[in-house]
C-alpha cells in the first residue's frame, strides 16, 4: 500500500497576491547600516520540503547598507531601484523586472534611493562533499529510472 503525504497538493502550491500580502517588520542590522531608515518588511511565501530553500517578499525604504549573503539568493525586482557596489568596487543597478543572483559569501554595499521591493528565493548552502554525493545519487536514480520525474 502506498501512503500519501499528509500535505495535499493544494496546500503545497504557492498562490499569493503580493499587493495583499501582510508583511512582518524587520531591521537591517545596525552594524551594517550606513544611512537612512533600517526598517524592512517581509513575508515568507513558501518553503521547500527539505527546508533548504524558501521564497519571500522583501521591501525597504530609502537606505544605504552593507550586506553579507549567508545564503544563495536569486531575486526579481518588483519596484524601486537598488544600486549595489560589489567587493571590487563595480557599481550595478537593479530596477523593476531585473533578475539577480548572489552566491552565499558575497559581500556588497547597497543603496536604495526610494522604496525597493523584491521577490527572492534563498537557499541554504550545504557542505560541498555532501552536495557532490547527492548529485551522484540523483544521477544514479536517473540512470535506473527511479528519479521520480513526471512523465509529462
Amino acid at each position: 500500500m502506498i501512503e500519501v503525504s499528509s500535505i495535499s497538493m493544494s496546500e503545497a502550491i504557492l498562490s499569493s497576491t503580493l499587493s495583499d500580502s501582510a508583511l512582518e517588520p524587520g531591521l537591517i542590522p545596525s552594524e551594517w547600516l550606513l544611512s537612512g531608515d533600517p526598517a524592512t518588511r517581509s513575508k515568507l511565501l513558501g518553503k521547500t520540503r527539505d527546508r533548504l530553500s524558501y521564497a519571500m517578499l522583501w521591501e525597504c525604504g530609502a537606505v544605504s547598507y552593507k550586506w553579507y549573503y549567508t545564503k544563495d539568493e536569486a531575486y526579481i525586482v518588483l519596484s524601486g531601484e537598488g544600486i549595489m557596489i560589489d567587493d571590487k568596487g563595480v557599481e550595478h543597478r537593479y530596477g523593476p523586472g531585473d533578475v539577480a543572483f548572489f552566491p552565499a559569501g558575497t559581500k556588497a554595499t547597497w543603496r536604495h534611493p526610494n522604496h525597493f521591493r523584491k521577490v527572492a528565493v534563498l537557499k541554504d548552502p550545504i557542505w560541498q562533499p555532501l552536495a557532490v554525493a547527492l548529485k551522484g545519487w540523483n544521477r544514479i536514480l536517473d540512470v535506473v529510472g527511479l528519479s521520480g520525474k513526471s512523465p509529462i
